[in-house]
């Protein structure tokens, strides 16, 4: 098939290798002009997936026409802060006649929206599908086994994208609860910098268990306000998504996170950063959005604390622990 990845990040780009290694006609789509052609010369995305060469059927543009010209799905990847100014540039381009893909993780910071609600009201489509889970773009751009969750209120669009995706390496499932699955994708970022300012104030094993266990339990009670269903979080987008974004090298959130502990600015991290770190933007509208809905959620409180209100990590940690005792 014809396909359009909108979006020359990390992600965008493995998911546009991916789909040329299956086979499909893929056009990948990014904002400068300049860094497209140099990406077109070298055959390579240093700056958001170094090392990695890109295949020669891939094509490159940064003409929004040119690419969605023809194509019968395309694929939504730039960051969350980004994602409204960036599918209004689409709009008119896309229409119902596409199979719509969000590949974002977040809330949108004006409206509190999920991505994939976001697109259907920009672009006028209906049934946009969400693709989430444990996916670090650079173990999928080099073939390491990955398992991720299309969702989608329409079963058949996401057994769709099911098929267009999976492989000998990428394995598909489908969920008919895409808020699940976008939510999950937002606040496990979250729970990541707290896990991260844990090991960057050498906090141990024991510490970081917590966080990710009662971070679950936060997401799950987010979940349950928002509209979609805690049991889709014992699944790849909500658990397993959390335990890689936690634990692993490649997550810039815990990374973010480490950082903090150690003392550091959150403008001083974020200056020096190319990549996006998701869990900081997300952090105030999860904050924010929680109040509203009477959600507790202590160990985001503690991250946004941190990144919005300059709080100390460590006396932030502090004010967690001394919380009134409760049942589990």
């Amino acid at each position: 098939m014809k396909i359009a990845v909108i979006g020359d990040g990390g992600w965008g780009t493995a998911n546009a290798m991916l789909l040329c290694g299956r086979g499909h006609d893929v056009t990948l789509w990014g904002a400068f002009p300049d860094y497209v052609d140099e990406m077109r010369r070298t055959r390579r995305n240093e700056k958001f997936l170094k090392g990695v060469e890109l295949p020669n059927s891939l094509k490159l543009t940064a003409d929004r026409a040119e690419a969605v010209a023809g194509a019968e799905v395309v694929v939504l990847a730039p960051p969350s802060k980004y994602f409204a100014s960036v599918a209004e540039g689409f709009k008119g381009l896309v229409d119902e006649r596409h199979l719509v893909v969000s590949l974002t993780k977040g809330l949108c910071e004006k409206t509190d929206k999920r991505m994939t609600v976001l697109a259907s009201e920009i672009l006028g489509v209906k049934d946009v599908v969400a693709l989430a889970g444990p996916t670090h773009a650079e173990e999928v751009s080099r073939g390491i086994p990955t398992a991720i969750v299309a969702a989608c209120a329409d079963e058949a669009k996401a057994k769709r994208v099911q098929e267009l995706w999976s492989g000998p390496t990428f394995r598909v499932y489908t969920s008919r609860d895409p808020a699940g699955v976008e939510i999950g994708g937002a606040v496990k970022n979250v729970i990541a910098i707290a896990v991260g300012c844990s090991d960057g104030m050498g906090f141990g094993d024991n510490t970081r268990a917590a966080l990710i266990t009662r971070g679950l339990a936060e997401m799950k009670r987010f979940v349950l306000a928002y509209g979609g269903s805690p049991e889709t979080l014992s699944g790849l987008a909500g658990i397993g998504d959390l335990i890689v974004t936690c634990t692993s090298v490649h997550s810039r959130n815990h990374s973010v996170g480490e950082r903090l502990g150690r003392g550091e600015k959150i403008g001083d991290i974020l200056g020096s950063m190319q990549m996006v770190a998701e869990g900081v933007w997300n952090s105030k509208v999860v904050h924010d959005l929680s109040s509203r809905l009477g959600v507790e959620m202590p160990i985001c409180d503690l991250v946004y604390a941190v990144c919005y209100q300059n709080a100390d990590a460590r006396k932030a940690a502090e004010t967690v622990m001394s919380r009134s005792l409760k049942s589990e």
